[in-house]
């Protein structure tokens, strides 16, 4: 039996200097490992490099691997929600930096582990997990206190909320597009909540992983790490009943996110009740 067909994202903004051995890794290992239909689709944010150029110009070697471009900048979690949109075109749909940290047979093997599971995640955090190259101390200190809040507020019991190597079924990406609004990157903690409330099964499975240097979030850790504990906070309120009394501060919040130098959220959606988990 063929593995199922799989849509590969990997949000790129200003990636024109490491991102091609990237696409080369990813293309070659899924044509010799994977017997599926495989779709590599790099979704562009705002870039003012030649990102573009690179893309293409592997594209032209590689037909699984094609471009996906916004010139506004629209932040990680924005082009990975643009990108969700194309889930139709997989059966499974996952997600990757573009620096190349989790390599193409760590993703392989969290694709065929997803069993009966709606989603399955990577972890840097979990026993087994296999790390070339940790993150700095301070980037350590400030994961591991991100992670402390994101759990006091949701008791998701989840390692490793951040780690970008995630797959879902089709099937889940449906159901929850609608709610995912973070645009910055606390987006993964956007979907996680989204898929827990919707009654969805999430598997967490310990990853190999480099750190890469040159990260975006090191360089800008500060910023990034405001405007994630400003958006976390967000996703919460968004849940509770008194987020619509807070709609006249809603020109602050964009300056906020503005004078931080990220993404605006979307604009909140209407939220379901939450679902049981499943049996």
């Amino acid at each position: 039996m063929p593995d199922p067909s799989l849509l590969l994202l990997i949000p790129a903004y200003n990636e024109e200097r490491r991102i091609e051995p990237v696409l080369r890794d990813y293309a070659q290992y899924f044509s010799k490992n994977y017997s599926g239909q495989f779709q590599l689709v790099v979704v562009l944010n705002g870039c003012t490099d030649d990102t573009i150029g690179v893309v293409r110009r592997i594209a032209a070697e590689h037909l699984t691997i094609r471009a996906l471009e916004f010139k506004a900048p629209i932040g990680k979690g924005g082009a990975l929600i643009e990108g969700l949109k194309l889930a139709a075109f997989g059966d499974l749909i996952a997600y990757v930096d573009a620096d190349g940290a989790t390599p193409p047979q760590a993703l392989c093997q969290l694709v065929r582990s997803i069993g009966e599971a709606d989603a399955i995640i990577g972890s840097r955090w979990l026993p087994g997990a296999v790390l070339h190259q940790s993150q700095t101390q301070l980037r350590r200190f400030v994961s591991r206190g991100f992670h402390a809040i994101v759990e006091t507020l949701f008791w998701m019991h989840i390692k490793d909320t951040q780690c970008p190597c995630k797959v879902l079924r089709r099937s889940a990406v449906e159901k929850i597009h609608s709610t995912l609004c973070i645009a910055d990157l606390a987006f993964d903690v956007n979907l996680l909540v989204s898929l827990k409330r919707a009654g969805l099964t999430v598997r967490e499975m310990p990853i190999e992983w480099t750190d890469k240097v040159g990260s975006k979030v090191t360089s800008s850790l500060f910023r990034s790490s405001l405007a994630m504990l400003l958006s976390v906070v967000r996703i919460r309120l968004i849940y509770s009943p008194f987020y619509k009394l807070l709609h006249p501060l809603s020109p602050l919040e964009g300056w906020i996110y503005k004078k931080l130098r990220q993404p605006k959220p979307l604009a909140a959606p209407e939220i379901p009740p939450p679902k049981p988990p499943a049996a």
